[in-house]
């Protein structure tokens, strides 16, 4: 069986910058949940350090709701 042809500089760019791409588009989506969620379920005045039970809850179904729609 023939061995692949090590990609050339062009494709390694190409790929490099899918990479990329791929990456800018994982962050912005990590920071969009993030931001959507803490706005919707974490009191504007923190009186705990830790989450409270219904925080944790409602972040865990925004999480799951966003996943689902995007």
């Amino acid at each position: 069986m023939a061995a692949k042809p090590e990609p050339t500089q062009l494709e390694k760019e190409q790929m490099f910058g899918m990479m990329e791409k791929e990456m800018e588009y994982r962050v912005d989506l990590f920071n969009r949940l993030t931001q959507t969620c803490f706005d919707k379920c974490i009191e504007k005045r923190y009186k705990e350090a830790e989450l409270n039970m219904g925080e944790n809850s409602c972040i865990d179904r925004c999480v799951s709701k966003y996943w689902q729609a995007s």
